[in-house]
C-alpha cells in the first residue's frame, strides 16, 4: 500500500474517532487525525535526533527529536509508538515506549492532530530508514537546547519537546 492510501482515522477535538480517509485525503483537507511521537535515548542517556528526508509529505528537510508518525486506522496510540519507533530506527525488540503526555496540535494554517508523546530507551543498533532519515545522531540535552537556535526544527516536535519541558518543570 502506498503511504497516500493508507487508511487514518479522523478524530474530533476530544480525540473521538468521527471517521476514516486516506492519508493523502486527510494531508489535502487539513483533516485531523493521530499522530504518536517517540522520544528515544541511547544507553547514555543521549536524546535521538536525526534530519527528515527532502521526500517527506510533511515537514521535509527539517530536524527532529522525535520518531514517529501517523497512527494507522483502527490502531492504538502504542502500537503506532512501538512500530514507527522500529520503524525509524531499523530495529526490532525495541521496549515498549511508555506514554508520558498528550496534547492537541494545530498550527491554526489546516494542519492537526492529536499527538501522543512516548519514550524509549534504545540500547539496540539503530540503522535508520534511509527513506526517512537524511541524517542523525545522538545528542546531550545541553547539545540538544544548543542546537533548538540554530537548526530548522519541524514545529510539532517542538511542540512536543515544550509540552515535556512544562511537564517537567511542574515536577
Amino acid at each position: 500500500m502506498r503511504d497516500a492510501d493508507e487508511l487514518l482515522d479522523i478524530v474530533d477535538e476530544d480525540d473521538r474517532v468521527v471517521g476514516q480517509a486516506p492519508r493523502g485525503e486527510v494531508y489535502a483537507r487539513g483533516l485531523r487525525h493521530r499522530c504518536a511521537f517517540v522520544r528515544v535515548r541511547d544507553a547514555e542517556g543521549r536524546v535521538f535526533v536525526h534530519r527528515r528526508t527532502a521526500a517527506k509529505a510533511v515537514f521535509p528537510s527539517l530536524y527532529d527529536m522525535f520518531v514517529g508518525g501517523v497512527v494507522g486506522a483502527g490502531e492504538t496510540y502504542d502500537e503506532a509508538a512501538l512500530r514507527e519507533a522500529e520503524e525509524e530506527l531499523g530495529v526490532s525488540g525495541l521496549p515498549r515506549p511508555v506514554p508520558v503526555l498528550r496534547f492537541l496540535y494545530d498550527d491554526g494554517a489546516g494542519r492537526s492532530w492529536w499527538s501522543a508523546v512516548y519514550e524509549v530507551r534504545c540500547e539496540l543498533p539503530v540503522d535508520p530508514q534511509k527513506e526517512e532519515v537524511a541524517w542523525y545522531g545522538f545528542l546531550t540535552e545541553d547539545e540538544l537546547e544548543l542546537r533548538l537556535a540554530e537548526w530548522p526544527w519541524v514545529p510539532d516536535g517542538l511542540a512536543a519537546h515544550e509540552h515535556l519541558r512544562a511537564r517537567r518543570a511542574m515536577g
